[in-house]
């Protein structure tokens, strides 16, 4: 089998690289549960700490994010090269329009700015968030740490 056709180290991020490519990424997938079937939505997001906060109009974002399981997820993929990574958040949705707490306060004031059109007055954070993610690459790397640098580095210069 020649390089074209080999394959790939596919691997485990730790939280803090699956962190650090949340941070500087602004867009990513939700998806949400209705009638026992996921449907998937691109949104804006912002990260706070290790929360994904996200703004939306009334519709089934909200009807069924708000108060539900919720998955969310960025990656990138590097087609020529055939690597790429993924950053998975699972957890609950909440909405914090409105709510009165320090932490809902301090992310309605978060830089996030929706691409679509609409008012999207709607703030949902995902709470009890379980963060995973994997990377597939084809250099020898070894060591987690190598990894990680590598994936972050790659990821900025893609963002």
């Amino acid at each position: 089998m020649d390089e074209s056709q080999s394959v790939g180290f596919l691997g485990e991020l730790t939280r803090e690289a699956c962190l650090g490519l949340l941070a500087i990424r602004d867009v990513g997938r939700v998806a949400v549960v209705v009638d026992g079937q996921p449907i998937i939505f691109p949104v804006n997001y912002v990260l706070d700490g290790d929360l994904v906060v996200f703004r939306t109009d009334p519709g089934t974002k909200l009807d069924h994010g708000s108060f539900g399981r919720v998955a969310f997820e960025i990656d990138y993929i590097d087609e020529s090269r055939k690597e790429g990574w993924s950053v998975m958040v699972a957890g609950m949705g909440r909405e914090i329009t409105g709510a009165l707490d320090a932490a809902s306060e301090r992310e309605q004031l978060l830089p996030l700015k929706p691409w679509a059109s609409g008012p999207k007055e709607h703030w949902i954070r995902i709470i009890s968030p379980e963060i995973t993610g994997r990377r597939l690459h084809r250099s020898g790397f070894v060591g987690e740490q190598a990894v990680d640098e590598g994936t972050i580095t790659n990821a900025k210069s893609q963002a």
